[in-house]
C-alpha cells in the first residue's frame, strides 16, 4: 500500500496565507508539490511550503517524505509569514446588546485591535458605543487581553469628551458670529 502511494503520490491540503483559498494536490515529491502549487494557485516567483498548523518549513525531500497523507500545508510567497489562525469572533449577546449594535461593536473592536490609530478617526456615535461597552461581554474577542478593552473604553470616553467640547466651542463661536452679524447690521 505504501509503495503504491509513493508511486502515485500523496494527497495534501494546500491553503494560502489568508486561508481563503484551499486546494487538494497529489504530489510525489516536494519539487512536484511546488510546481503543482504554482500552477493551481497561479503564483509566480519563489514560494515556501510550511505546515499549516504550526508554520514548520518543509525545505527538503527527506522531511517531505515523512508527511502523512492529507497533511494541511500553507504556501507563502517571499513577503509573507506564517501566522496562526485568527480565533473566531464570538460574542454572547442578548436582545438588548443586539439592539445597540452588538455586531457593529464586535467589528469595531476587531478593527481597532489590529490598528488602534483608527480610534482618533471615529465619529461620535462610534466613540459613544465604545465608551458605553461592557468589557466583560467582549472578552471572547480579545482573549486574554481584557486590559485592552478597558483601556479602549477609557480612551474612547476621553476622545468623545474632547469631541463634544470642540463641538460646543464651535457652536458657541457660531452663535457669537451670528450675534456680531446682527448687531453690526443694526448700527
Amino acid at each position: 500500500m505504501e509503495e503504491a502511494i509513493n508511486q502515485t503520490g500523496k494527497p495534501f491540503k494546500i491553503t494560502n496565507v489568508t486561508r481563503e483559498t484551499k486546494k487538494g494536490i497529489v504530489a510525489t515529491s516536494l519539487e512536484d508539490l511546488t510546481s503543482k502549487v504554482l500552477e493551481k494557485l497561479n503564483i509566480e516567483g519563489d514560494i515556501t511550503v510550511v505546515l499549516e498548523e504550526d508554520g514548520t518549513e518543509i525545505d527538503d525531500e527527506e522531511y517531505f517524505a515523512t508527511l502523512d497523507a492529507n497533511t494541511s500545508l500553507m504556501v507563502l510567497t517571499t513577503d509573507q509569514i506564517w501566522l496562526p489562525p485568527a480565533p473566531p469572533c464570538r460574542l454572547n449577546t442578548d436582545q438588548v446588546d443586539d439592539a445597540n449594535g452588538g455586531q457593529e461593536l464586535v467589528g469595531l473592536v476587531g478593527k481597532l485591535k489590529h490598528n488602534l490609530c483608527h480610534v482618533s478617526l471615529l465619529g461620535g456615535a462610534e466613540l459613544e458605543m465604545l465608551s458605553d461597552m461592557d468589557p466583560e461581554s467582549l472578552v471572547d474577542i480579545t482573549f486574554p487581553d481584557k486590559i485592552f478593552l478597558e483601556q479602549l473604553k477609557e480612551a474612547s470616553g476621553r476622545f468623545l469628551c474632547e469631541k463634544r467640547q470642540a463641538q460646543d466651542a464651535m457652536d458657541l463661536l457660531r452663535l457669537y458670529q451670528e450675534k456680531e452679524a446682527e448687531s453690526g447690521g443694526t448700527n
